[in-house]
C-alpha cells in the first residue's frame, strides 16, 4: 500500500516481504559456536529483491544463563527508492548480550544488541547506529516437537538522537532435525513515528544445519 504527498512523492506505507535463510554452525566447544548464514529478504508484496546478505558470527555461553555473540555482515541492498538507485554495499556488525532462565515450562531469553551499519562505497554517508532490546519466550509443550516461541523487539536510534523508532513482534516455532532445524515465523515491524509510519508483515523460513 502507498500513499501521496502533496509534493507528488509517493511513500509505502504497508507492504508485504518474505526472507529466506540457511545458517551453518559449527559447536567446536560446549561454550562456543560459530556460524556462517545466507539470507535472502523480498519486499513490494514479494516481487523485488530488498536484501541479500552473508553473516559470519560467533556466541560464546559465559554461564548457563549468559551468553555474548558477535557477528559481521556484508549486505547488498536493493535501492529502488528515490533519484539514485541502484544495488548498495553495507556492512553491518553487531555485539550481543543474552540472558536466559525458565519459568515452569517457559524458556525466556532477554538480548540487548548494539549495531553499526555503514555504506562502503560512500565515505561521506554516516554510519547508523542502533540499540535493540528484545523479550522472546517459548512454550515447552509436553510430548510436542514444534514448541511456539514469541518475542518483542524495540529499536532504538542513537546516531541522530532518534530514540525508539520501530517495534518488532515475531510468533514462530521450529523443528528439530538430527542434524539442526526448520523453522518458519509471521512477523510484524511497526514504524512509530514520521509522517508516513510504515507497516511490514513478514513471513519467514530457515534451516539451520549444525555440525558438532
Amino acid at each position: 500500500m502507498v500513499s501521496q504527498a502533496q509534493d507528488g512523492t509517493y511513500y509505502t506505507i504497508q507492504d508485504f516481504e518474505t526472507w529466506t535463510s540457511i545458517d551453518l554452525r559449527y559447536k567446536p566447544t560446549k561454550k562456543l559456536r560459530l556460524s556462517l548464514s545466507q539470507q535472502l529478504r523480498l519486499k513490494d508484496n514479494t516481487s523485488t529483491l530488498d536484501v541479500n546478505f552473508t553473516q559470519l558470527g560467533l556466541k560464546y555461553k559465559l554461564a548457563d544463563f549468559l551468553s555474548i555473540g558477535f557477528a559481521s555482515r556484508l549486505i547488498i541492498e536493493n535501492d529502488n527508492e528515490g533519484k539514485i538507485q541502484g544495488n548498495e554495499k553495507h556492512l553491518r556488525w553487531h555485539g550481543d548480550i543474552e540472558f536466559r532462565h525458565s519459568i515452569d515450562r517457559f524458556a525466556m531469553k532477554y538480548r540487548i544488541r548494539y549495531q553499526n551499519k555503514d555504506e562502503l562505497e560512500r565515505t561521506s554517508d554516516e554510519i547508523i547506529k542502533t540499540v535493540r532490546f528484545k523479550v522472546a519466550s517459548t512454550y515447552n509443550i509436553r510430548d510436542w516437537k514444534i514448541d511456539p516461541t514469541f518475542s518483542a523487539e524495540l529499536f532504538n536510534g542513537i546516531t541522530v538522537n532518534e530514540g525508539i523508532f520501530k517495534i518488532r513482534y515475531t510468533l514462530g516455532s521450529d523443528y528439530k532435525l538430527k542434524k539442526g532445524s526448520i523453522g518458519a515465523f509471521v512477523r510484524t515491524e511497526n514504524e512509530l513515528f514520521g509522517d508516513y509510519p510504515k507497516r511490514t508483515n513478514i513471513m519467514g523460513i530457515n534451516y539451520k544445519f549444525t555440525i558438532k
